[in-house]
């Protein structure tokens, strides 16, 4: 009977503090610890110590350098959440590849999307090599139609290689690449960031350190998939160089059964677990009709949120609901971070729990200034306090001109330190707009400080700008999911148009009715709402459930539904319901 490896590893606790990858799991490996793969039933699927898969990954390593593979080349790993994942990625760092996690089909909206989404992935990454899990063998095989790969396929294309004597594995170096990262794409097709081993070991030193705080008695639970940051530096690669034990089931698993989350908390005594908004949403909204007896989430001191806009409401609902439960709101850890920086930049002090800073709207967007409201003041945003930069990160807000603002001051967001990427892989116009010679980040996110905490208040490519206010499209996709009872969280983005006599508001509606009265009742009320609530006209249309587009990590993408209402993708339906 399988059983998941222990909390205790048995070793002297080292945070991080490893010069490579390589190293940190040779010291991982000669302790207890390791990942526990499970099913969407909650059963374990797999126990793989971090012995086990240290000696697998070097076997495949060798097997890798045997099939011709070179260090330095990149290596596609289309990342599902199972062992074979892990020891395709460690196997690349001691052969001194440079892996690349693609993303799983959920998000695609069918095979040719998928297949034509990784193709490019992959020539982007000018990958030498493939690997896919059984199930997306053939998805695969079509994607690399025509290209020029040395090995492609499932990792049993390796079981007949032998390495030869001559062929041995290379010492792996602190500025080689460690892994590529694509970015989220929320505003663009995602880019390839190139992550050294060390801006990767700075970023896991600081999370575990100064972040969360880690120590040997720490367990980590988590559904984030391995093909996002948070997934794979949050909750592979951290836990990992911190010789603790994680447990692990599939993103698309959470989807279906959100409380599995929770039970393995319990079960397996979790005590960090990291999700965005909307997967403490999912628990609570389950929780209203599913039992949840018997979940015990005490021992949970670090729940972390990010990945997206941090929702305060959502959050207290959550806390409410399973405080009887154990769990105490105070273990709310909002963060901030992103692929370019390998992950974390900031965390709010531990024990803080969720903070926020509750502004006057209409000062937020006529004057760019972040100002209490004043009691009866008519519009007002809560806005979460992620926390200060880390140790060795520094982080400017500057203005349109780039000067560096004052406290409560609202602009964009730049950050310096060590965990930042070399570069956008092959693409140094791209890599020069966004990082400066002297190693200053343009996080393409706007912000202000208060308290030295940061406090980000959005994408600035999502920013709607209409007769001079800075509108945030969240606010009114916040606003009418809860306003409106048929609305669900997710149900709804806002974008600008040029309307050919200025930028006009679109909202996009998904909508489960086929009446088309009810649907231009549900366009007239929402319609209504958002000018009440934010003094906007708007023009809102319906289109069918799930039709908004999304990146592979979840984030709704606003300019890719933009783009396609424009092509008229969303069909015929949404212009006939346009107020």
């Amino acid at each position: 009977m399988l059983v998941p490896t222990p909390t205790a590893s048995g070793l002297p606790y080292r945070p991080a503090d490893f010069p490579t990858l390589p190293q940190a799991l040779d010291y991982a490996a000669t302790g207890a610890a390791g990942l526990n793969f499970y099913t969407g039933k909650g059963q374990l699927a797999e126990a793989l110590t971090y012995r086990q898969l240290r000696e697998q990954a070097l076997e495949l390593a060798a097997a890798m350098r045997a099939r011709g593979l070179v260090p330095g080349e990149r290596v596609a790993l289309i990342a599902e959440t199972d062992g074979d994942f892990a020891r395709a990625f460690f196997a690349c760092q001691y052969a001194g590849l440079v892996p690349t996690a693609l993303p799983l089909p959920a998000a695609f909206g069918g095979r040719a999307a998928y297949v034509d989404h990784i193709r490019r992935m992959i020539e982007i990454a000018d990958a030498a090599a493939a690997i896919a899990p059984p199930a997306l063998a053939e998805w695969l095989a079509e994607a690399c139609e025509g290209l020029s790969l040395k090995a492609a396929g499932t990792l049993d294309i390796f079981k007949t290689e032998t390495a030869s004597p001559a062929v041995a594995l290379p010492t792996v170096g602190q500025d080689d690449l460690c892994y590529l990262q694509f970015s989220s794409g929320s505003t663009r097709f995602p880019l390839g960031v190139a992550v050294t081993q060390r801006a990767l070991m700075a970023n896991t030193l600081g999370i575990s350190r100064d972040g969360l705080q880690i120590g040997p008695e720490d367990r980590c639970v988590s559904w984030l998939p391995f093909y996002h940051d948070m997934g794979l530096v949050g909750f592979l690669l951290t836990p990992l160089v911190c010789q603790i034990s994680i447990d692990l089931f599939a993103t698309r698993d959470f989807a279906r059964r959100p409380l599995l989350w929770l039970d393995l908390i319990t079960r397996n005594g979790g005590t960090l677990s990291y999700s965005p908004t909307f997967g403490y949403e999912l628990c609570a909204r389950r929780a209203e009709t599913a039992s949840v007896e018997g979940i015990d989430l005490s021992r949970w001191r670090g729940a972390g949120i990010g990945g997206d806009m941090v929702r305060p409401e959502p959050l207290a609902k959550f806390s409410e609901r399973f405080a009887r439960n154990g769990f105490k709101a105070s273990a709310f850890v909002p963060s901030y971070g992103m692929a370019e920086a390998a992950l974390a930049l900031s965390f709010a002090p531990l024990g803080q729990g969720i903070r926020y800073d509750t502004l006057d709207t209409d000062r937020l967007e006529r004057d760019h200034v972040a100002v209490s409201a004043e009691h009866g003041a008519a519009r007002t945003r809560d806005f979460v306090l992620c926390g200060p930069a880390l140790p060795d990160h520094v982080f400017e807000v500057r203005g349109e001109a780039g000067d560096v603002l004052a406290e409560a001051q609202v602009g964009r967001i730049f950050v310096r330190g060590p965990s930042l990427m070399q570069s956008y892989y092959g693409q140094p116009e791209a890599t020069d707009a966004v990082l400066s010679s002297d190693g200053w980040l343009d996080t393409g996110d706007l912000g202000y400080f208060s308290g030295g905490q940061i406090v980000i208040t959005g994408r600035a490519k999502d920013l709607i700008i209409v007769n001079g206010r800075n509108i945030w499209p969240q606010d009114l996709e916040w606003t009418a999911e809860r306003e409106v009872s048929v609305l669900r969280s997710g149900d709804v983005a806002a974008v600008s148009v040029d309307s050919g006599a200025g930028e006009r508001i679109l909202v996009l509606v998904e909508y489960r009715a086929p009446d088309e009265a009810a649907r231009e009742h549900l366009c007239k009320e929402v319609a209504a709402v958002l000018r009440l609530r934010h003094g906007v006209d708007t023009d809102v249309v319906t289109i069918p459930p799930r039709a908004l587009p999304r990146t592979s990590s979840g984030k709704l993408s606003r300019s890719k539904a933009k783009a396609l209402y424009l092509q008229g993708t969303f069909g015929t339906n949404a212009e006939a319901t346009a107020v």
